[in-house]
């Protein structure tokens, strides 16, 4: 590879550190998709390539580059959660107003590089924004005003988890199979507050918090895909847990609430496998996915009690000379649920409602010349409605309801040579 090369994309990940910000859960708190090409499709990438941005998601489609492939961009993320404190029927508290989450705007970053080595060895390197979570109420009117009214604003809560990957994807082609490995360091950080309320505390309300946290983390995913060269192609994906321990965060936020987490400070993203089937036929491509995140076996997870999730993606692309369209549907219930612990629902839903199912994609490709092409994508996640009890908590609250939606605009420019 050329120094040059080398240069730019060193260039790429060190951009890509800087600009990496609050991400947004959308099946649990992992996106659909990677990249602009698979975020068009509904998130489908495990049979179906997408040149070098299928590094991190089925590492062995890197097989599909012809030389050296380059993309950069990312994903304008535009996050709409709402949650409102619903006061007991029976107490002499006057209700609280739905407040809007000001962590609203947000960009991912992506960058992904793959290149052929010989007639049967691949090489890529990469660096992705993964997923994440957060809520921001902080700019509320604020508890010390409102408390006294049972006005409690969220708490001022303000939750932020940030979930950064990088990986160096290798992989194998001998006739119409590939397979790859691609070893993974995890980089995440993790920040909890909130403001005390009664009966928790007397005036003036302490701010409950134990600042940033951060971690690395290890893993690898494996990757297999078969081409039975008339159009067809199937793929399976193993991803595996990679533990991450954010210190004194999750048990300072939880201890106020005697919530007793056996797994302490580690929050450990959740293996996962899937299966995936494309078929082209004179510009047309047709895609699904089915994958499994076992959220019920990752440590801090289970401790909230999160259920795993089944996901279904369907893709489709028309594909013609410089220029492609495409569509997608992502579906998975929510990891999210109701539990017999009024603390955990509140916390669930006030500062992480990883609650979205539905999502609604498009996308285009269009190719300048031999060597640049630009690929944009638009999601749209459907609002969903959580409520979950919280009248145990012994606060004159009954429950507490979060509204969710997302509209994201994904945006990639890649270079051949």
């Amino acid at each position: 590879m050329k120094k040059s090369n080398l240069n730019l994309l060193g260039t790429s990940i060190a951009l890509s550190l800087v600009t990496s910000t609050l991400l947004h859960a959308t099946n649990g708190d992992s996106l659909i998709g990677l990249g602009a090409k698979a975020r068009g499709m509904g998130g489908v990438g495990i049979a179906v390539a997408h040149g070098a941005e299928s590094g991190l998601v089925n590492p062995a489609l890197i097989t599909t580059v012809k030389g050296t492939e380059i993309s950069f961009g990312g994903t304008v993320f535009m996050p709409e959660i709402k949650t409102q404190l619903n006061t007991n029927p029976m107490a002499p508290l006057p209700p609280q107003n739905k407040m809007t989450s000001d962590a609203d705007l947000n960009l991912i970053p992506e960058v992904s590089l793959a290149s052929k080595i010989t007639e049967n060895f691949y090489v890529g390197v990469g660096m992705w924004g993964t997923g994440g979570m957060g809520t921001d109420y902080s700019q509320g009117p604020g508890i010390n005003q409102t408390i006294m009214q049972g006005q409690f604003s969220n708490f001022d809560m303000v939750t932020n988890l940030q979930m950064m990957q990088f990986a160096v994807p290798l992989a194998y082609k001998t006739e119409g199979l590939s397979i790859a490995i691609a070893p993974i360091i995890m980089y995440g950080n993790l920040d909890i507050s909130y403001t005390l309320p009664a009966p928790f505390s007397p005036p003036p309300y302490p701010t409950v918090g134990a600042g940033l946290a951060q971690d690395f983390g290890f893993g690898v995913n494996l990757g297999v895909i078969y081409d039975f060269s008339n159009g067809l192609t199937a793929g399976a994906v193993y991803k595996s847990k990679i533990d991450m321990e954010y210190t004194n965060q999750l048990s300072t936020a939880t201890q106020p609430f005697g919530i007793i987490l056996p797994d302490g400070d580690h929050l450990e993203q959740p293996a996962e496998f899937g299966v995936g089937i494309a078929y082209s036929m004179e510009g047309h491509t047709f895609a699904f996915d089915y994958k499994k995140i076992q959220w019920s076996d990752a440590k801090g997870y289970k401790d909230f009690q999160w259920e795993d999730q089944n996901i279904y993606a369907f893709g489709y692309e028309y594909a013609q000379d410089n220029w492609a369209l495409r569509l997608g549907y992502n579906y998975a219930s929510s990891a999210v649920v109701e539990t017999l612990n009024p603390a955990m629902n509140m916390f669930n839903l006030l500062g992480f409602p990883a609650t979205e199912e539905q999502h609604y994609t498009v996308g285009g490709s269009y190719t300048f010349n031999d060597q640049f092409s630009l690929d944009l994508a638009y999601v749209y996640a459907a609002k969903n409605t959580e409520t979950f009890d919280v009248s145990q908590l012994n606060m004159g609250l009954d429950s507490v309801t979060t509204d969710h939606s997302e509209n994201s605009i994904s945006i990639q420019l890649s270079y051949n040579f």
